[in-house]
């Protein structure tokens, strides 16, 4: 670990213009000062990641209760050193309200994305749920308010959806939610919506459908798919199937994630964002058992010698949500959101 990775001393604000575009539409902009909450976890540290590379600076909240430091510790290794200090690293917990403070005082763009992201998980403990998604986003919310933090781009989920019928999602259909965790980011959006509408903050919320890529954590009873797969792939272990397979998601890279962030955070003011949210998805429905396969498959094909996967299933989980499919459309429309990176490329990365 780095020295002084826990505690940081501020850098003055890198003032080197860029150029870049929204909506199709051309603008200058000064480097900015981010605060990324949640930054050493899977999406935060891609987060961290792109940002640096484009010489912003960037500080770094998280208490490393399920983040890790080696998922900064590489990038950051490999960068200039005149690179490297524009990045701060704060450990401590988004519960704590003073510490949140301190950490968000004097930031231009908020990306929140600390969090419980675990379905079973809140429902073994919704208390823990409610504190860390609802009362810590609470706290990031007042303190942007407090010291007029210009926009609040932070993560919600397609698990808001919860049991609405419609084939493929739209930002309008909301269901009965299905677990703690769910109810937890639906809540978000109605604080981030309230203090868009009472002290005009600028809040953009991203409702992700499976997001995938390097440095998921494929450890524990709670990791998404495609990680856990993999990794018993190359440990030569059955991949476990929640359910007959028939179950869908809809995937989108972690790098086009973090390139809508950094889009939408550098985006003018008055754009009308204010309260929004957006689907942040391929739009691709694709099925656990087509998602076994092709993962067997460029197995075979990058490992030729290596034993065939095999799969094995196990009883639907409480909680899961059976069909996920989103529309892109509101994004495409609003934001020119296009996924660059498809499924197929992703998974080959990841098996490499």
């Amino acid at each position: 670990m780095l020295e002084g990775a826990c505690y940081f001393q501020l850098t003055p604000r890198f003032k080197q213009k860029v150029a870049g575009t929204f909506s199709s539409v051309r603008y200058t902009q000064l480097m900015k000062r981010w605060v990324v909450t949640g930054a050493a976890g899977f999406v935060g540290s891609h987060l961290v990641e792109t940002l640096i590379r484009q010489g912003h600076h960037v500080v770094g909240l998280d208490n490393l209760s399920s983040g890790k430091w080696e998922n900064l510790e590489g990038f950051l290794s490999a960068l200039p050193n005149g690179t490297r200090k524009n990045f701060v690293f704060v450990c401590e917990d988004i519960r704590d309200a003073r510490a949140v403070d301190k950490v968000v005082r004097g930031a231009d763009v908020i990306l929140h994305h600390a969090a419980m992201a675990s379905v079973p998980k809140s429902i073994e403990n919704p208390r823990e749920a409610h504190e860390v998604n609802v009362t810590g986003f609470l706290n990031v919310l007042e303190a942007a308010r407090t010291h007029q933090v210009k926009r609040v781009v932070y993560a919600s989920s397609s698990a808001v959806y919860g049991d609405h019928p419609a084939a493929t999602k739209t930002e309008n259909d909301l269901g009965a939610l299905l677990s703690p965790y769910a109810a937890s980011k639906r809540v978000n959006e109605l604080y981030a919506e309230q203090y868009a509408r009472h002290y005009g903050l600028e809040t953009v919320g991203f409702r992700y459908f499976n997001i995938f890529g390097t440095r998921q954590d494929p450890e524990g009873a709670y990791a998404a798919v495609i990680p856990k797969w993999v990794a018993a792939i190359k440990g030569g272990q059955p991949m476990l199937v929640y359910g007959d397979g028939t179950s869908t998601r809809d995937f989108v890279h972690v790098r086009d994630v973090a390139a809508v962030n950094l889009q939408v955070g550098l985006a003018p003011e008055g754009q009308a964002l204010k309260g929004q949210v957006f689907n942040i998805c391929s739009g691709t429905e694709t099925n656990l058992k087509l998602l076994t396969s092709t993962l067997a498959e460029l197995w075979k094909e990058l490992h030729p010698s290596g034993a065939a996967p095999q799969v094995e299933f196990q009883a639907f989980r409480a909680g899961d949500i059976y069909r996920s499919l989103g529309s892109s459309g509101l994004a495409q429309k609003a934001l020119g959101f296009r996924p660059h990176i498809s499924l197929r490329e992703g998974l080959k990365e990841l098996l490499l």
